[in-house]
């Protein structure tokens, strides 16, 4: 008996709003692999029958994935080619699917791309900040304790950083952002991209801050936040200095904290000591 070739599994790029950006690869690929695994099956099927894609969907999520995973790599290793969507833009950037990539390549099973619609390349596209470099940091932590220790730890961080954020949290997001990186640092609010209210705003984190609050369309939609890295390596190191003065303050005396600070982070020991401001 010969032993089955295995398929392929597809990682499909689907549309962040406008129905346009489907690729004729995309659909075609749909509709001839045996089978789709979708994030919520209910929020792709619509998107599939508005392009005639009749392919039977199963339901991969956060919740079930890592068992999931092992039955969809014994259905490729048996010769089925499947493919892998999100609800909107491309599969595992802030989406699940990495555990079954990782399974099926360890299986020796080939995992081909589709490229499309990504949000964070989108908004980073129209932005008009540094794009050679950049971080990309998805959904911080829900709880403000978190999300504000994060950003503070991506201060002294030189390239454009890239967040995605909800509705009900933008506005929350957006204060603990100027207040970690100061109110004159620039950054871009980029919301409803592709879709029928796309808005791209630009400003330092203040006028941002202010035009949102100002604005309650502007609190409703997916939002992409982008946030112009430190100026140089002289204000990177003296704000992680910073940082770190603030935190090792907590455990020791001013004096110990600043010379430890200024050790690990490189800065001046003088923009340390005593909270000297910094121009």
């Amino acid at each position: 008996m010969n032993t089955p070739t295995p398929g392929t599994l597809h990682i499909v790029a689907t549309p962040i709003g406008n129905l346009g950006d489907f690729t004729a690869r995309a659909v075609e690929t749909l509709k001839r692999v045996a089978a789709i695994c979708a994030e919520d099956t209910r929020h792709t099927r619509p998107l599939l029958q508005q392009f005639g894609i009749a392919t039977p969907l199963l339901a991969l999520h956060d919740h079930n994935e890592s068992k999931a995973s092992a039955a969809l790599v014994h259905r490729l290793l048996a010769g089925d080619s499947l493919a892998l969507v999100s609800d909107a833009g491309t599969p595992l950037v802030s989406d699940p699917g990495y555990r079954l990539v990782r399974m099926a390549r360890e299986a020796g099973i080939r995992v081909s791309p589709v490229p499309g619609a990504s949000a964070l390349v989108a908004a980073l596209s129209v932005a008009g900040l540094p794009s050679d470099r950049f971080v990309f940091e998805g959904f911080l932590s829900a709880k403000a304790s978190a999300r504000r220790e994060r950003l503070q730890g991506l201060v002294a961080e030189p390239r454009t950083l890239i967040f995605y954020e909800s509705s009900h949290r933008i506005r929350d997001f957006l204060v603990d952002a100027r207040d970690a990186f100061g109110g004159t640092r620039k950054a871009v609010v980029a919301r409803e991209l592709t879709k029928l209210f796309e808005t791209v705003l630009d400003g330092d984190l203040d006028a941002l801050l202010q035009q949102v609050e100002s604005d309650a369309n502007q609190q409703k939609g997916e939002f992409v936040v982008l946030v112009e890295g430190a100026a140089d390596d002289v204000d990177a190191k003296i704000a992680e200095g910073q940082r770190l003065y603030a935190k090792l303050c907590e455990y020791l005396k001013p004096s110990q904290a600043a010379k430890l600070a200024a050790e690990l982070s490189g800065a001046p020991r003088k923009a340390l000591y005593g909270g000297e401001a910094v121009e």
